[in-house]
Parts: C-alpha cells; sequence; structure tokens
C-alpha cells in the first residue's frame, strides 16, 4: 500500500459553482419557509395538537442518526485497525460533522422559538433523554473535531487511534440517546420498546454509509480521480450488510410487539390498516428501501455496475426518511391508549386515528438541512486536504497483486 497524498479540489469549474447555487438555493429556501411558518404560525403546516413532530423532525433525526453512521469508515480505520479504509477516514469524519449540523439547524429552526435552545443549553432537567442529548450532540462536535485534527496534522498521528476509539463509543451512546427519545416514550404504543436504541444504531450505520458511499462516488467522478474497485466493492459489500441488519431489527421489533396482545392494535394499524403509513412501510420502507437495495449489492451482474449500486444506495437513503416517516408521524397518528381495554370518544379526537398531510415549507425546511450539509462538504474540500489524491487499487488495496 502506497503513501496516500492528499489535496484540495480547485472550485473553479462551471459544475462545481452550479452545485453551490443549487445547494445555496435549498438554503434559502429553507430560511423563507422557516420565516413563513414563524410569521404566519405553524397552523399553516400539518402539524396540530396530535402530531406535533412533522416532516421536518423526519429529516433531523434521520440526519442526526446518519451522522453517526456516516463515521463508520474512519472507525474501522482507526479502532479496527482496517489500513484499507484509512484514505478515506478524513472524509468519513467530514461528513459526520457536517450532517450532524444539518439535522440539528433544522430541529433548531422548527422549534418555533429557536431563542429557546439558549435555554435548554444552559438549564439541564437530567430526567429528560432530550437534555442528555444535547450533551451528546455538543460532545460529537468536540470529539470528532479533535479526532480530525489528530489524523490531519502529522505530529498528532500517534493519537489518532485513541481519538478513534473515544468517537467510536461517543457515537454508539449518541446514537442510543436518540433511539431512547422514542424507546422512552412509553405514552405512545408504537415506541415503547427497548429495541428502540440498537434498532437505531444500525440505522445509523446504513443511512450513514450510504450517503457516505453517494458522496464518494460524486467526489471522485465529478474530480476525476481513481476510484478503484477493491474500496468500493468493500463498501458496497459492507453496506448491504448493515441493510440486512436494519431489516432483521425491523422485523425482531414488529415480531415481538406482535407476540404482546397489548401492541396488537397499533401493530394491526402499521402493518395493515395504516393506509398511507402500511403502504410506506411495506413499499418504501421494505420493498424499495431494503430487499432492492440488496438485490443490486449481491446480484452478480448488477452488483458490478456503479450507476446500480448507486441507485441501491440512493434508495437506502430514500427508505430511511421513510422509515423515519412511518416511525414519527405514524406513531404519533395512532391514538393515545388513555384507557386500556376501554373505547374512548371525545370532542378533542381522542380515541380516532390523527390526520397528518406535510406541507411544502415542512418538505423544503427539510431538503435545506440535507443541503447545508452537502454544501458543507463542498466548501471543505475546497479549502482543506481531504480528499485523497488516488483510491486506486494499487494505492489503497494492501492485497493488490500488480499484473
Amino acid at each position: 500500500m502506497k503513501k496516500i497524498t492528499f489535496s484540495v479540489i480547485e472550485g473553479r469549474s462551471g459544475g462545481y459553482l452550479a452545485l453551490l447555487g443549487i445547494l445555496g438555493a435549498f438554503i434559502l429556501g429553507a430560511l423563507g419557509a422557516t420565516y413563513y411558518m414563524e410569521h404566519n404560525g405553524h397552523h399553516v403546516t400539518g402539524m396540530n395538537n396530535q402530531i406535533v413532530w412533522g416532516t421536518p423532525h423526519v429529516f433531523a433525526v434521520f440526519l442526526i442518526v446518519a451522522a453517526s453512521g456516516a463515521l463508520n469508515v474512519a472507525s474501522i480505520s482507526s479502532v479496527f485497525n482496517k489500513t484499507a479504509y484509512k484514505p478515506l477516514a478524513r472524509l468519513s469524519g467530514l461528513l459526520s460533522l457536517a450532517l450532524l449540523t444539518g439535522g440539528l439547524l433544522v430541529l433548531v429552526l422548527d422549534l418555533g422559538r429557536p431563542d429557546r435552545l439558549i435555554v435548554a443549553m444552559t438549564y439541564y432537567n437530567f430526567k429528560s433523554i432530550f437534555a442528555w442529548n444535547i450533551i451528546l450532540y455538543n460532545g460529537f462536535f468536540v470529539i470528532v473535531g479533535v479526532y480530525l485534527w489528530m489524523m490531519m496534522e502529522r505530529r498528532m498521528n500517534k493519537y489518532t487511534h485513541a481519538a478513534g476509539v473515544t468517537a467510536f463509543v461517543w457515537r454508539l451512546v449518541l446514537t442510543t440517546g436518540t433511539g431512547s427519545i422514542f424507546g422512552f416514550l412509553v405514552a405512545r404504543q408504537a415506541y415503547d420498546a427497548a429495541l428502540m436504541a440498537p434498532m437505531f444504531i444500525v440505522m445509523s450505520f446504513s443511512y450513514g454509509l450510504a450517503i457516505f458511499l453517494l458522496v464518494t462516488m460524486a467526489a471522485y467522478k465529478w474530480t476525476d480521480r481513481p476510484f478503484g474497485d477493491a474500496l468500493f466493492s468493500r463498501l458496497k459489500n459492507l453496506l448491504g450488510v448493515f441493510v440486512a441488519g436494519v431489516l432483521y431489527f425491523v422485523m425482531v421489533f414488529h415480531l415481538t410487539n406482535l407476540y404482546a396482545t397489548e401492541h396488537h392494535g397499533v401493530e394491526a394499524f402499521l402493518l395493515r390498516d395504516g393506509a398511507i403509513y402500511t403502504q410506506l412501510f411495506w413499499i418504501g420502507q421494505v420493498l424499495l428501501g431494503s430487499l432492492l437495495p440488496l438485490l443490486l449489492f449481491y446480484h452478480p451482474t448488477w452488483g458490478k455496475s456503479r450507476t446500480l449500486v448507486g441507485l441501491g444506495a440512493l434508495l437506502v437513503v430514500i427508505g430511511g426518511l421513510i422509515q423515519m416517516y412511518v416511525i414519527i408521524i405514524g406513531g404519533q397518528a395512532y391514538p393515545l391508549e388513555m384507557f386500556p381495554g376501554k373505547e374512548v370518544s371525545s370532542s378533542f379526537s381522542d380515541g380516532v386515528i390523527n390526520s397528518y398531510a406535510p406541507s411544502l415549507p415542512e418538505v423544503v425546511l427539510g431538503m435545506g438541512g440535507i443541503a447545508i450539509a452537502l454544501i458543507i462538504v463542498v466548501l471543505a474540500v475546497k479549502v482543506l486536504g481531504f480528499l485523497p489524491n488516488s483510491l486506486a487499487d494499487e494505492d489503497v488495496d494492501p492485497h493488490h497483486k500488480a499484473s
């Protein structure tokens, strides 16, 4: 394996400037959507008294979870000493910080009173899982930032392993905290489960690596840098394992709920009678977001096509957003079980399925979060050396044999 050299990109081409313009337009749209919702009130969104976490929360939680998974490559390199992944460790750390920034900005802009975040940061209620997560998010920025410094500063390289282990442990705790937000909500039949925490960890592995693979493929194609088959195949196969892992956890989660009589109602709603939520689960999450990508990754012919593998990674991302929608929105749509075993009805819509339809401002705000994450990466690779000059097999594959 040759010594890896890093360099910045020129960033002067028409394509680069066009990319900045497109991402900037999405960000401006998100700011406009935020102003519209704050000026007119949240009644212009699809949210209501029953469904208080809307589409922006779907994007925000997805990005936060994916941020942890985007650190996969760096962790494999530093913690498990897999040298083949080392050239992309810097980009892995950068993308994880960018995704977390995008997710948190969407969350803050959707609070209704973003300035209230100061209260959350200065007064902690340690009985609240949300307070724990603020500490975890801030810690993630610091730890991964230091981790990147250790990787990029030659005289600090000897501390990379220790920093990598710390970042690896912290990201697992962070994703556990995010999953526990739902696992600790015992009032919601669709959430109340200890399995939520480990399931979110596996989901982060899948979503983060899918985004990382797409970003890497785009960066190396657009900058005309070689990206060898050996590392590409490793990333593709690893992503397939994570996608299968998510599918397994989803199956166990629902089978466990089906075994418990108290969850029969919500399971029937999500898996059979939930209309749009049932369709999104089976068609969007399971078929398009899991089974089809697995077929594309592991098919003996299709798995060799970078276009089809890229399509599979994109489907994983779309399926992840759909999964978050089903978990967050579908979980709130099912009525609260105020009196188990009894039928409840009132003028306040108790006991009925809650309705929700995403509004355009909500979707634009969520897309703005993705644009913020991507524009951070696009600008960073122009300023600092995050991209190796070559990922050709002879440069990065320790088992490569010259022909």
